[in-house]
């Protein structure tokens, strides 16, 4: 699973071919996510292009009554069992509506715990500055306010035995994964049929990757503009 992440920055996503800004302002969001942050999301644009717009991470049903309700259920939506995905009360419905996501980011962090003990480690692909995470997006009406928040949750696969991954985590536990996209792949991903998105849905090969031991980043609340 992923709980923290370095979003792709403004520049990275709109020197990309394609892709538009779709937000009231110029973009803007942490240097790092996590649950409940701000954080980019591309979503399918008119005319076959891309949309770049701004969500928090951590799904918000549309069945949440208010807005506690729904700060409380999107702190353990923001990654999704792909197994059980078209299942769960809290997915079902943005996955049979096709409400595909993707997250684009610089890199992902994972506790290792080969020393006994978490120590974070930075993910990243070895020949590419940004991929995207294959998600979900839902928006949500707040009744009181009237505010329309859009939110999203991330896609995860088995990586038991996986060469990296696998050394991720506590030993008994099971190791998951982000299932990975490179941006040439994100309008394929947007625009799958359910079937197509189900075989999408795999665990990146350990050779494409590469991990290493990162500190903590300062001031996580920092945002990121042009």
């Amino acid at each position: 699973m992923c709980t923290n992440y370095t979003p792709a920055t403004p520049t990275h996503l709109l020197a990309l071919d394609g892709i538009d800004w779709a937000g009231p302002a110029q973009p803007d969001w942490p240097r790092e996510t996590f649950p409940g942050y701000a954080a980019p999301i591309v979503l399918p644009g008119p005319q076959g292009r891309l949309s770049l717009q701004t969500g928090s991470y951590g799904l918000i049903p549309r069945w949440c009554k208010d807005i506690r309700q729904a700060t409380t259920v999107s702190r353990k939506t923001y990654n999704a069992r792909s197994e059980t995905v078209a299942e769960k009360p809290s997915y079902r419905q943005p996955w049979r509506e096709r409400r595909w996501a993707v997250a684009p980011m610089l890199d992902c962090f994972e506790p290792c715990w080969e020393t006994g003990r978490a120590v974070r480690w930075r993910i990243r692909l070895a020949e590419a500055p940004l991929f995207g995470a294959a998600g979900l997006h839902e928006s949500w009406t707040d009744p009181q306010t009237g505010e329309l928040r859009r939110s999203f949750t991330l896609l995860t696969v088995n990586a038991d035995g996986h060469a990296l991954m696998g050394r991720m985590h506590r030993p008994q536990d099971e190791k998951r994964m982000l299932v990975l996209l490179r941006p040439e792949a994100w309008s394929t991903w947007l625009q799958a049929t359910t079937e197509q998105a189900l075989m999408t849905l795999r665990s990146a090969p350990a050779a494409i990757l590469l991990g290493e031991p990162a500190p903590v980043r300062p001031e996580p609340q920092q945002t990121l503009g042009f």
